[in-house]
């Protein structure tokens, strides 16, 4: 069903040229000591492998398979009491890892931290919904678009895609524009696979424009009947308007208000 394509460079591939102007890498800054960041490095302890400042926020490197207990820690000895985001990159390509963070907020301090860690792509990760009630939605999420698992969620399902889809669309080697399965989900779903040469495939660029289409635009001037091969060019077609008793709309609107004057 799937059409194959080669995604072994998919990453690596060169995607600006000097017509590009690439944005530089956000510095790195150094804790400084008798910070506020500098007491939270020091209460997370053996759970920190890497820490530094970047645009005001306070980044900390994890090892996955302790999230939840340093997560928890954060929590409970360091004040950040709100989640307010978690997701996923996806470097399989270029390093055969996810990259997953969490975003804390500290409502007493008005300070922010991000947790980062990495898994490989058959890799799960415990779920942090037993701290944070917000976690549901975003780890359903993760798992929908990224493909990763969830281990111990209330209810590990697909939230944006119908349960039944192939694929996970936030991968980097997932079509931009959906691939075979998705051009005849809906066909296949709502009227059956022997619908297909009489509905066709679904078109999955919404921006796409074809001179030719007879079935998708009215080609107003131009009109000719559902679905006919214009390749050749079509007959302009005059357009008439309804009469009413104030304007006859097929004549010049000019002409009639200086008529009616």
């Amino acid at each position: 069903m799937r059409k194959y394509t080669p995604k072994d460079n998919v990453q690596k591939k060169s995607y600006y040229t000097d017509r590009f102007w690439v944005a530089p890498r956000i510095p790195r800054e150094a804790v400084e000591e008798g910070t506020h960041f500098a007491k939270v490095v020091a209460k997370m302890g053996e759970f920190v492998k890497e820490a530094y400042v970047e645009r005001g926020q306070l980044v900390i490197h994890i090892d996955a398979k302790e999230n939840f207990n340093a997560i928890k820690r954060l929590k409970e000895e360091c004040g950040y009491a709100q989640c307010s985001e978690q997701s996923a990159v996806d470097y399989l390509a270029q390093d055969g890892e996810f990259e997953l963070f969490y975003q804390f907020l500290n409502l007493n301090e008005a300070k922010r931290v991000r947790i980062v860690c990495r898994i490989k792509e058959n890799e799960s990760i415990e779920s942090i919904e037993p701290l944070f009630k917000s976690a549901n939605f975003a780890e359903r999420e993760i798992y929908d678009m990224f493909g990763i698992k969830i281990n111990n969620h209330s209810y590990m399902k697909r939230i944006l895609m119908p349960d039944d889809w192939e694929g996970y669309p936030l991968r980097k080697t997932y079509p931009l524009q959906g691939d075979e399965f998705a051009q005849w989900y809906e066909v296949d779903k709502i009227f059956g696979k022997e619908y297909r040469e009489v509905i066709g495939p679904e078109n999955r660029d919404p921006a796409r424009i074809d001179r030719y289409d007879t079935k998708r635009f009215s080609r107003v001037g131009y009109e000719v009947p559902f679905g006919a091969d214009i390749s050749e060019g079509e007959t302009p077609t005059p357009i008439e308007y309804s009469e009413t008793l104030l304007v006859d709309y097929n004549k010049d609107a000019g002409k009639q208000l200086n008529e009616r004057k």
